[in-house]
Order: C-alpha cells, then structure tokens, then sequence
C-alpha cells in the first residue's frame, strides 16, 4: 500500500490516459454500429452476413488485430491509432446485433400507428424506432463500454500509457500492489461509466421506467376515437 501512496499521481494520469483511449472507440463504435445494425434488421437477406462478420470480428485476438492492422492501414505499430481502431472494431462487433435486437423489439404496430400519423420514414426512425429501441439500445453500449475500457490495458504492450503499464510493470518488477491498483482503477473506471450511462438513459428515456403508452401510441389511440374511421392504434 506504500506504492499506491506515493504512487497516486501517477495512477491518476494513467486513468485519464486510459478513460481518454476508451471513450472514442466507445463513441465511434455505436454511430458506426446503426447504420449496420438497421440494415441487419431491415433486411433479412443481408441480415446473417453482417451479423456474422461483425461478430466474427470479435474472435479475432487483440494482438492479432494489433499486429494486421498497420500493414492494411499504413499506420504505425505502436500508436494510439492502432489502439483506437482495433477497439473500434470490436465494440462495433458487438453493437451491430445489439442495434438489430433493439429495432426488432419495437411493436410493429406502433410504427403502424406512426405511419398513419403521417410521420415519413426518416422521422419515423428517430422520433420512434430509435428511442423506444433505446431501452436494449443502452443495454448493448453499456456491454461495448465495460469490455472496452477492459480491452484499452492491452495497449500497454504497445507501448500506449494507460493502466495497463501498471499490470506490466508490476509484474516485471514483482510490485503486487502496483497490479493490484491497476486491476482495482479499471474496475472503477468500468463502473463509474455504466453508472453514467445508466443515469443518462434515466434521464433521456423516462419513459423506459413508467408503464404507459408511447407518444405516438397515445396519439394514434385518440386519432382512431373520432377522424380516423379504420381506429388504427
């Protein structure tokens, strides 16, 4: 405990470093997962393909990716880039099925309901598949989160600082406390980010929390009381 003392700043500015890596890869993975997870939902034929090639992307080891990556990119072995890529690739392997459940689970007749309300299907997808999805939406990017501030400390061996010099380096100098500190700052950064996430779908899908209809749904209800003579809903 005498290391992590006189230790904290470094464990400090290793935790930026790490949380800094994390956060674009996380960020970058879910925009780039919608596209192809709406694709993979509304097309059935094309469905297994991307499903299948993303989450084949999962398999491939860290540093087997570290390792193929700069040659295909012409990027350097041991950058920061190198890293973000890699991980960026990863959590789109997992967020694309997760955006293709997240569709699939919005009731088809609310978007019926929705369509008869004379919304287009550009505003369709963003007023109401894409938040009543948010729900399995936020579930699927707080699993890319965790397993991607996980996956940063392999950076180390690149060379790239972030907590995982402290696994590498305590280990090479036997310092159990040093590792102990890096297991134990990983573990907070991945909790504090999934209870920020957390916090954040709370507040962006209250709706989420209460038994009640969708917007659209409540509209289309009181549209098929009187002006809608087919009662859609």
């Amino acid at each position: 405990m005498n290391w992590v003392a006189d230790n904290l700043d470094l464990i400090g500015r290793l935790s930026v470093e790490h949380l800094r890596l994390a956060a674009l890869p996380i960020v970058l993975g879910f925009l780039l997962a919608i596209p192809l997870g709406w694709v993979a939902w509304r097309y059935q034929l094309t469905r297994g393909l991307i499903l299948t090639l993303t989450g084949l992307l999962y398999t491939i080891p860290s540093l087997a990716l570290f390792a193929l990556l700069p040659p295909l990119l012409g990027i350097s072995y041991l950058s920061e880039l190198n890293v973000v890529i890699a991980l960026t690739l990863y959590a789109v392997a997992i967020m694309a099925r997760s955006v293709a459940e997240a569709l699939g689970s919005v009731d088809p007749g609310t978007r019926q309901a929705a369509v008869a309300l004379g919304y287009a299907p550009w505003r369709r997808f963003w007023e109401v598949d894409f938040p009543l999805a948010g729900p399995v939406l936020l579930a699927g990017l707080r699993v890319v989160s965790v397993s991607t501030i996980a996956l940063v400390t392999v950076g180390a061996l690149l060379g790239v600082d972030n907590l995982g010099y402290l696994f590498t380096n305590g280990f090479q100098r036997r310092i159990v406390p040093e590792i102990l500190a890096g297991v134990i700052a990983t573990m907070a950064i991945a909790l504090i980010v999934d209870g920020l996430l957390v916090l954040l779908g709370r507040a962006l899908m209250p709706w989420s929390r209460r038994k009640q209809p969708t917007r659209v749904a409540a509209r289309s209800e009181s549209f098929g009381d009187g002006a809608n003579p087919g009662g859609v809903a």
